[in-house]
């Protein structure tokens, strides 16, 4: 055999060797990846199916998203606007500022981004707070008021009061979780499980091929998360939730407990019925800043606003007589709540 048909054999097995090694990778099934990290002062879990893993890409995403919206950031760009520093809005901002004006006009205000001064002065934000007494509410409702700020057209805010702060961490976790999302969709992943934090999107299947199962914890006092016991789980796909409670982040003071859930309208720590509210919706920025406003709106309101509102399903628990715990829940969720 000369030298020229040799070469020729020795291509030929190796574009066959070639060939097998391509069909038998595709052939193989695509495995799952598992993420976990640290985001925004809470710890995020990622599990997708790519042959790729994409944690680099993803924390890329996630570092912007701190630079616009953490106030745990100095430099970010929510932190410079509460100090009235002059800084266009990106369009992470501007989106979930828009996206909270129009909760907070549907919730009549039970959802308000304005509610930072609030926050910080009962020690549940992002800065130092004494226990307030009722002049202190008094001055800081002054200029507490989803109508007392606004974005212009130039992507800046306007303030009525330059006292005026944001708080967005009630809806900013749950976008997060839809940025995340977007950069799978974006990949090609198609099945998925994003949660940061307890906000979730769920998308196709999980590693067993079947929905997947998303736990609702039992409203008992918790502040150290070690508890962890399960009220129910949900059987969930191509959706987006999440869980607003006062049993983790709260404080005793005179006998009393003081949850983090202040109502914008009144300056107070809610003391309604509802234990915790799991919202189900399109995306995971308006489940988040759902779940919140039920929180504030107490069990009345908030059952007549989930029954206005068939795009959204809720599952709320709450203290019957006697501390006994009782469930609401929409028709839609039943689907979610096989045994």
């Amino acid at each position: 055999m000369n030298k020229k048909k040799i070469q020729n054999l020795v291509w030929l097995l190796l574009l066959v060797a070639g060939t097998i090694w391509i069909l038998a990778r595709h052939q193989a099934p695509v495995p799952y990846q598992k993420d976990q990290g640290l985001i925004f002062g809470t710890v995020y879990n990622i599990t997708y199916q790519s042959r790729e893993n994409l944690k680099a890409e993803i924390e890329a995403e996630l570092r912007k998203f701190d630079g616009s919206l953490s106030m745990f950031n100095d430099t970010s760009v929510i932190s410079r606007i509460n100090r009235n520093e002059a800084v266009k809005a990106d369009t992470l901002f501007a989106n979930v500022f828009q996206r909270s004006m129009q909760v907070s006009a549907q919730t009549q205000g039970a959802f308000d981004i304005t509610v930072a001064p609030l926050v910080n002065a009962w020690g549940f934000g992002f800065k130092e707070g004494t226990f307030p007494d009722s002049t202190l509410i008094d001055s800081l409702l002054a200029f507490t008021g989803y109508e007392k700020v606004r974005l212009t057209t130039d992507g800046r805010i306007e303030k009525d009061d330059p006292r005026l702060m944001l708080d967005c961490s009630a809806v900013a976790k749950g976008y997060a979780v839809d940025v995340v999302a977007n950069v799978l969709q974006r990949r090609g992943v198609n099945n998925f499980m994003v949660d940061i934090g307890g906000e979730v999107v769920v998308r196709g299947t999980n590693p067993q091929s079947a929905p997947w199962r998303i736990g609702i914890n039992k409203p008992v006092d918790d502040s150290l998360s070690v508890k962890g016991e399960l009220q129910t789980v949900l059987h969930i796909t191509d959706a987006s939730m999440a869980t607003s409670g006062n049993y983790r982040n709260f404080y005793y003071k005179g006998g009393k407990k003081y949850a983090h859930t202040i109502d914008p309208r009144t300056g107070y720590p809610v003391q309604h019925e509802i234990l915790s509210a799991t919202i189900i919706a399109s995306d995971c920025m308006s489940a988040d800043a759902y779940a919140t406003a039920f929180m504030v709106m107490g069990l009345e309101r908030a059952i007549a606003f989930a029954e206005a509102h068939p795009e959204i399903d809720a599952y709320l628990i709450y203290s019957h007589k006697e501390g006994e715990h009782k469930v609401y829940q929409t028709r839609g969720m039943k689907k979610y709540l096989t045994e």
